[in-house]
């Protein structure tokens, strides 16, 4: 009995590992993927045999470029897109989106809509969000049956289960259980992720040669977020996601923050700080709702143009940015950091005094070996590691084991 346990759980690994270098890779060959995994090529052979079979995987015709080497052509292996599919939703200040995607990654169908996520009710921002989720299943081009797995990304901070979101920004609603509400009104396993950790995982995909082992992703937009990748794990705390940079405290009694405290890092790098300071407002001035990124960018182009306080502004950004940086790295060591949002776009502004108040630090003594890279749009980000958390799931707990694959969909772009 004991040996057909080891045996199913190898085969299980087995499989696992072959269509995880298949998703990394994106066309493979059996001889890359055999070079990748280490398995033998008889076993990769008969794994990728069963796959195929099964719907998971397709082979693709060779390329020309191969194709022109002597020898036999290598034949690459596919996800199958009509294997399956995840959904993603995203709920951040005031702007909510739904996504499905299909087993090879690509989104199929997508809505946006513009909530006023401060004023609504708690009935009635979970009633939008299974709303747009629903109006996605009744989509007469997608196969309801194909979809195996909910992911929601939110600002703020969510349980370490994956079941809740505890506290947000965004509305003053609390505790909300995301993730069951979606089981319960769908009956496709949820879960419910930090937007900042999404961005994380995402990056990692993206590119695993400088997002690897230890990396930072920092959400520098209406508010100030963190997703921490360290000796390759996702960081999250014992009881919440963890990761709060945004309201590490740079000055006590300082700038009032939207969280209510006072001296937070976003309370001077959040864009309603950086707007407040801009506008010579005052640090006890009540954070503006909403500043749209059309402002931000025309403010960033006035800090450009003219050394005053709009310059002022994205400095003191900086140095908050900076001291919480140079703090973490006292404790982790430097590693790479990708400032990811609206305000990513103005980081030339930010990064002098970022860099200046991180070398004060002792986080700083090689602070001009740290790195940063920047991407201004967070939305497909968050969609990407929601995505790809939710079909890693697929690969490693339904297709893995051996299931069979679910019908295929079928699905056209929705604006």
């Amino acid at each position: 009995m004991s040996v057909g346990i080891r045996h199913d759980d190898l085969r299980r690994r087995n499989r696992a590992m072959v269509i995880s270098a298949v998703r990394r890779a994106g066309q493979p060959s059996r001889t890359e993927i055999a070079a990748t995994t280490g398995l033998s090529h008889s076993t990769i052979s008969a794994i990728s045999s069963d796959l195929i079979g099964e719907g998971i995987l397709t082979e693709s015709k060779a390329s020309e470029t191969v194709s022109l080497k002597r020898g036999r052509p290598q034949v690459g292996l596919s996800l199958n897109p009509e294997a399956a599919a995840v959904m993603t939703v995203v709920l951040s200040l005031n702007f909510l989106s739904v996504a499905v995607i299909d087993y090879a990654g690509q989104v199929i169908a997508e809505e946006q809509r513009r909530l006023d996520t401060l004023t609504m009710p708690r009935d009635e921002l979970i009633g939008e969000c299974l709303a747009i989720v629903r109006r996605r299943f009744e989509d007469p081009d997608l196969n309801v049956h194909s979809v195996a797995r909910i992911a929601m990304g939110i600002q703020g901070i969510t349980d370490s289960h994956s079941r809740a979101m505890l506290w947000s920004p965004i509305t003053p609603q609390t505790d909300i259980a995301f993730a069951d509400i979606l089981e319960d009104e769908f009956g496709i396993p949820a879960t419910m992720e930090n937007d900042c950790n999404m961005m994380a995982v995402a990056l990692r995909w993206r590119d695993p040669d400088r997002y690897r082992d230890d990396f930072i992703a920092i959400l520098l937009s209406h508010g100030i977020g963190m997703g921490l990748v360290l000796k390759g794990e996702l960081f999250t705390g014992t009881h919440s996601s963890g990761g709060e940079l945004g309201h590490m405290i740079h000055r006590p009694g300082g700038a009032l923050c939207r969280c209510g405290r006072r001296g937070c890092v976003e309370a001077y790098a959040g864009n309603y700080a950086i707007w407040r300071n801009a506008k010579q407002m005052g640090e006890d001035a009540e954070p503006v709702a909403d500043v749209s990124d059309a402002d931000m960018r025309a403010l960033a182009a006035l800090a450009r143009e003219v050394d005053g306080p709009e310059r002022e502004a994205y400095r003191k950004a900086g140095e908050a940015l900076g001291f919480g940086l140079g703090n973490l790295f006292a404790l982790i060591d430097p590693a790479p950091v990708a400032m990811v949002g609206v305000s990513a776009a103005a980081f030339d502004l930010i990064e002098p005094a970022l860099r200046e108040a991180i070398a004060q630090t002792a986080g700083g003594q090689h602070s001009k070996s740290i790195s940063f890279d920047t991407e201004p749009n967070e939305l497909p980000l968050i969609r990407e590691g929601c995505a790809m958390r939710a079909l890693t799931f697929v690969d490693q707990e339904i297709f893995a084991p051996g299931a069979q694959a679910k019908p295929g969909i079928v699905g056209k772009s929705v604006a």
